[in-house]
């Protein structure tokens, strides 16, 4: 089967690059490292983790030397814990080490943490390097891929410490799906449904309908399956394609911009995700889980102030349901997710910016200081009894 090609066109003509979309295509990667950086390119430093590392690193590695590329790699344990200055020092340390230059390149060999660091890492290296995402879960498939947005986690909050850096090329092997527990399934599908929530009736439903054929906890035994090659694939390029539609218009998210097609409302659900996590010091959720989380609070909150019908809160709670369980929400306060909020990096001039639904398809961008709090607490409260 063909790969699709997503292409990402950004208004600066050196930001753009390509998405490759397929089954079987990390034996290539060599080639299309080449293709990606030119031949002005010598050194390789993988970036992964030691899970991913063993079931997918050796092909990588092989494919890249046969392609005349000398490379080393660079390991982090997994989770968002990990995903710290700390790290990125060590990174950058190991960059030194290996001699990487600056026509040189970083492949990020992993999912949202490794794919986050390492172009972190390669963005503040000698001002910037190139580098490539090779992403293996399905959530960075389809978020972290397109973009730029790179960066580290605090004690002060999640990916405060950043830098726009777009990659040089994405590459996505749909076969590594195979590998993936069912939570790093539900997490990603969790990131689909958001995009669906803003992007429209059609995506959420391509998102709606792919979930129903094919629910999380039985997508391993369809890997091989051509159908199934094929849908994942296109509802993969579909997702790209609006993220990508989105970026395009506002590439480094734009502060003054509160317009439906701000690159903002790509953080629908993400307030209560970030507070969630940070309460749970980054160590309970999977960060599409929280998000699935998310995507109820905002749904309902948008329904107490009669912007979003009652039937746009069933479909979305319906969606999310088919993506699989989430984790339970006992024992969380809602205090404490309440304070979180100040944390949030869309928290602008005193007042936290939160996105909300008109409808499916119809994102609004409004702050604290125009809804109840009385509103926002509520609907904190009636989903941690959930």
């Amino acid at each position: 089967m063909k790969p699709q090609t997503v292409k990402i066109q950004l208004a600066r003509e050196e930001s753009h690059y390509s998405i490759e979309i397929g089954g079987d295509l990390l034996a290539e990667c060599g080639k299309w490292a080449r293709k990606s950086l030119g031949k002005g390119a010598a050194k390789i430093v993988i970036v992964s983790n030691p899970t991913v590392f063993k079931l997918y690193g050796k092909r990588a590695q092989e494919s890249l030397v046969s392609a005349g590329f000398e490379v080393t790699t660079f390991l982090i344990k997994d989770g968002e814990t990990h995903k710290n200055l700390r790290n990125a020092e060590l990174a950058l340390r190991h960059f030194a080490q290996s001699g990487l230059s600056r026509t040189d390149a970083v492949v990020a060999l992993g999912g949202g943490v490794v794919g986050d660091l390492a172009g972190f890492a390669a963005a503040i290296y000698l001002r910037g390097i190139s580098f490539l995402q090779i992403p293996t879960t399905l959530l960075s498939m389809i978020d972290l891929s397109v973009g730029g947005k790179t960066g580290v986690n605090s004690a002060f909050g999640k990916n405060l410490t950043g830098a726009f850096h777009q990659p040089s090329g994405v590459l996505i092997d749909t076969s590594v799906l195979k590998t993936l527990p069912v939570r790093e399934l539900t997490a990603g599908f969790c990131e689909a449904i958001k995009q669906g929530a803003i992007g429209g009736e059609a995506l959420l439903k391509q998102t709606g309908d792919f979930l129903a054929d094919f629910p999380p906890a039985e997508i391993r035994r369809h890997t091989e399956d051509r159908q199934f090659r094929a849908r994942i694939s296109d509802l993969i390029a579909a997702q790209v394609a609006f993220k990508a539609s989105i970026v395009a218009g506002d590439e480094r998210e734009s502060s003054d911009r509160k317009d439906a097609r701000s690159r903002k409302i790509l953080n629908f659900g993400h307030t209560l995700a970030h507070a969630l996590e940070k309460v749970t010091r980054y160590k309970y959720f999977k960060h599409g889980e929280a998000v699935g989380y998310g995507i109820l609070f905002a749904a309902r909150l948008s329904n107490s102030l009669a912007l979003a019908d009652e039937k746009d809160v069933k479909l979305l709670n319906d969606v999310v349901h088919r993506a699989g369980s989430l984790p339970s929400l006992a024992n969380i306060d809602a205090n404490e997710v309440f304070e979180a909020f100040k944390f949030d990096k869309k928290y602008l001039s005193g007042s936290l910016q939160m996105i909300l639904l008109k409808g499916v398809g119809k994102p609004v961008i409004m702050t604290t200081q125009d809804i109840p709090q009385v509103l926002v607490k509520t609907a904190i409260k009636d989903l941690l009894k959930r």
